[in-house]
């Protein structure tokens, strides 16, 4: 795991002095890899690399990057993990090379070119982003693996183009100007992150995952933008393919049948992210994707392995427990943080800056925080993310489920349907029901706002109505723009748990989850690994039933089928909780000091892209009692960001002025 970062010269650039600036790309990316800095250059081809190293395998020089490939005609620089790469290197060995090293970078080098690009990508299991220079031909290649787990910014610059894994590091290069996009910035807004498929910087675009650029300087002259190029990709993997075949080619087999092949496939994916020449453990929630990923680790390690968990002082949001009852089960060595509001407070400043795209999911807090903790006793972390996108974790999917036994009534009798559940909401709401004789989580049920949303799904007018309502933002639009439409095509799936899943992996996952679990954990210089979102596992995934995923009004049912063989029925059914935090209430006391300051600045900010009048409306309904957190916490981290990309610029020696017009 790594950080990385280059520039290609235009053919007619005037100034290969340029091509210098990589070494204060590369300082912004320090946290990435604090164990080494390598930088190579060719001025007269015009290309420089470099590369930030966190030593994880082959702690030796020999695994030092960039890296040339031993005939000399391929130098690669590279962030990531080949997990596979020794059985790459026996098949490679067995034809007759020879390697210096231990690394899986070395492999890499040579299964490309004893098979060509594309077709080593095809072989590669793992997590990547790299780019391939080749001498010959004086070509530069850009990939990055299947689900976009490892970030590569792309930014067309003045007489050249520059790409880093983050985007601190692009902005040091002197030919580029930020200047934001209001659309990301907008979308990042109801969203609470900006799509994989924008950048909340004009000019530059995040490689889409499963693809690969191809460039020479002559392309980098014709100056064209960051939309054209990232249309130049091409796809060596496509999730909406996996995901079309899968459904048209669906699996067979008994429920025990199926039940081991997924064991089969996880535990090789979790053997294989074991491998590694520095400690290693993983995090632990006690939910079903996390206890399944460390019950594997344990069932594989001759010793207790590290398991790392976050702890609450609110009753509610505290799944520690359970984390300790699994990991006494299973026999882990396990460390528990315990998380204050004072401590949450102190993390937030940093935010920003973690994140260099703003973000609002607030569960960047313990995730941020518990990367920290593991980073004191290890550097490699297996993480269970993953396992809602692609066995079905989310309530929305178990709502698919039940509604559509309902799709088949007339129009008339769903409306009839939608309009007592609608009565029997607003009774509960008015406390009409406080003396009926019922079962607490009833009770709870109807005082909560799903009844509410259950009557207003059921009224949809059919599937494709009612997949528009369960995907949609309930969030109030703060801003004085409207949201974008979606630029994301789905493939034509089976049914509305597909089309769901598919938009959960092609959005939610890409542009929230995996930035989130990355930027986290690589601030902290710790490499996490997600055994639940292996290509093997996700292509079966896809090729699953949709009872397999969805039974009896539970999600993830065969995941929990594998855990079953290794934790009692009493660890793993429970309510599914997820990695939550008492944001909403933290606002309204510890945090609300600094929450007012931020909203100060939206006020401040005149005519800009919030609307000062809707948010200051929306803080009183949340000091008033009502939970609007999630508007809120993303206009509060988007003018956090904001706040802080200005302070960065007035601090810069440059003399370049950033753009944040309309903001």
């Amino acid at each position: 795991m790594c950080g990385i970062a280059g520039i290609l010269l235009a053919s007619n650039a005037a100034d290969p002095k340029s091509l210098d600036q990589i070494g204060q790309m590369m300082m912004a990316l320090r946290h990435r890899g604090p164990d080494g800095e390598g930088l190579w250059t060719d001025r007269e081809a015009g290309i420089a690399l470099g590369h930030r190293r966190l030593a994880i395998v082959d702690l030796s020089e020999t695994g030092q990057q960039p890296m040339l490939s031993t005939s000399g005609r391929y130098a690669i620089t590279f962030n990531g993990e080949i997990y596979n790469f020794r059985d790459l290197r026996l098949e490679l060995e067995g034809v007759g090379h020879h390697f210096r090293g231990t690394s899986d970078t070395e492999v890499m080098l040579c299964a490309i070119e004893s098979w060509g690009l594309e077709a080593a990508l095809q072989r590669f299991a793992g997590m990547f982003a790299f780019a391939l220079w080749d001498l010959k031909t004086r070509t530069l290649h850009l990939a990055r693996d299947r689900l976009g787990k490892k970030p590569l910014y792309i930014a067309s610059a003045r007489h050249a183009l520059v790409f880093a894994s983050e985007l601190k590091a692009i902005s040091r290069f002197s030919g580029y100007s930020p200047e934001i996009d209001l659309d990301a910035a907008t979308a990042m807004l109801s969203k609470g992150w900006v799509p994989d498929q924008s950048c909340i910087w004009r000019g530059v675009f995040k490689l889409p995952p499963g693809s690969v650029l191809t460039l020479t300087a002559a392309t980098v002259a014709e100056g064209r933008g960051a939309a054209s190029l990232s249309q130049g990709a091409s796809r060596w993997w496509s999730l909406a393919e996996v995901a079309k075949n899968g459904r048209e080619q669906p699996i067979a087999g008994s429920d025990d049948d199926l039940t081991n092949e997924l064991d089969h496939l996880l535990r090789l994916a979790v053997r294989e992210r074991m491998i590694a020449d520095v400690p290693l453990g993983g995090f632990l929630s006690g939910g079903v994707d996390s206890s399944t990923v460390a019950a594997l680790m344990q069932a594989q390690s001759p010793n207790p392995v590290r398991t790392f968990t976050i702890a609450f002082a609110e009753s509610g949001f505290d799944e520690a427990p359970y984390a300790a009852e699994v990991a006494r089960h299973l026999g882990t060595d396990h460390t528990e943080l315990h998380l204050s509001a004072a401590a949450a407070r102190d993390v937030i400043p940093e935010l920003p800056t973690v994140w260099d795209e703003p973000f609002a999911d607030e569960s960047q807090i313990p995730t941020l925080l518990v990367a920290r903790l593991a980073r004191q006793h290890v550097t490699v972390a297996l993480s269970g993310d993953g396992g809602d996108e692609c066995f079905a974790g989310y309530g929305r999917h178990f709502m698919a489920d039940r509604l559509k036994r309902y799709q088949g009534l007339p129009a008339s009798a769903r409306r009839t349907v939608a309009a007592g559940a609608g009565m029997l909401s607003r009774a509960a709401r008015h406390d009409f029901i406080g003396n009926l004789p019922l079962p607490s989580h009833v009770r709870h049920a109807l005082r909560s706002d799903r009844l509410t949303r259950f009557a207003w799904l059921l009224a949809a007018k059919d599937e494709d109505e009612l997949h528009r309502r369960l995907t949609g933002s309930s969030a109030e639009n703060l801003t004085r723009h409207e949201t974008p439409a979606s630029i994301v095509s789905a493939p034509r799936l089976d049914g509305l748990l597909s089309r769901l899943l598919y938009d959960d992996m092609s959005g939610y996952l890409a542009g929230d989850i995996l930035v989130k679990l990355d930027r986290a954990s690589m601030a902290n210089s710790l490499e996490a690994r997600c055994p639940l979102l292996d290509h093997r596992a996700v292509e079966f995934a896809w090729r699953l039933p949709a009872a397999m995923k969805v039974r009896n009004g539970r999600g993830k049912w065969i995941l929990r089928n594998v855990l079953r063989r290794y934790l009692p029925q009493r660890l793993i059914d429970r309510p599914k909780q997820g990695f939550d935090v008492p944001i909403a209430a933290w606002l309204r006391a510890p945090l609300r000091s600094w929450a007012t300051d931020i909203l100060s600045d939206v006020r401040n900010q005149g005519e800009g892209l919030l609307d000062s009048t809707k948010v200051d409306a929306c803080w009183r309904d949340h000091v008033a009692g009502q939970d609007r957190s999630r508007e809120l916490w993303s206009v509060l981290m988007f003018q956090a960001w904001c706040n802080e990309a200005k302070r960065q610029a007035s601090a810069s020696n440059s003399s370049r002025e950033l753009d944040l017009a309309g903001v």
